[in-house]
């Protein structure tokens, strides 16, 4: 089973996530935020997004640890994350997240309902359905009703 990293583990939409990617991936759930000691054991420690590093260090814990997707879900690591996707690539490590020029013209919907349902965009294929879609967006978000607009979910 391919690995997963997944940002923002400890927020709804992390959680909300890791269950809808749990039977085609092995989740590996990470956290920018301070734990008390009890759940440190659940979630890998990751620098804040806006660290000048942040890329680099993901690069070095993909690598180390062999995830092949890395789903951002902070707009600060997506911002840093759009801008070494070729860095990534050349490993072999997928970052399911707009490029940076998509991240610019993207509307952002931070911590959408359990009501919308969710869309992970990767190579104009939907993960969670499994349905082709006519959108050249990769990340998470929610799709409109004609598929033809991609809003970007955010945890926030």
């Amino acid at each position: 089973m391919k690995k997963i990293l997944i940002t923002s583990a400890t927020h709804s939409l992390g959680l909300r996530v890791s269950k809808l990617l749990a039977d085609r991936f092995e989740i590996i759930q990470a956290t920018s935020d301070e734990l008390p000691a009890f759940m440190q054991d659940k979630f890998v420690k990751i620098p804040k997004g806006v660290n000048p590093t942040f890329a680099h260090e993901m690069l070095k814990l993909a690598l180390d640890n062999n995830y092949e997707y890395i789903l951002p879900l902070q707009l600060q690591e997506i911002e840093a994350l759009s801008e070494s996707l070729l860095l990534f690539e050349e490993y072999g490590i997928c970052i399911i997240c707009p490029t940076k020029q998509q991240l610019q013209e993207l509307e952002i919907l931070p911590n959408p309902g359990k009501e919308l349902p969710l869309s992970i965009l990767l190579d104009k294929t939907d993960l969670l359905s499994h349905r082709q879609v006519d959108i050249e967006i990769n990340g998470l978000g929610v799709l409109s009703d004609s598929e033809m607009d991609f809003f970007l979910a955010v945890a926030r």
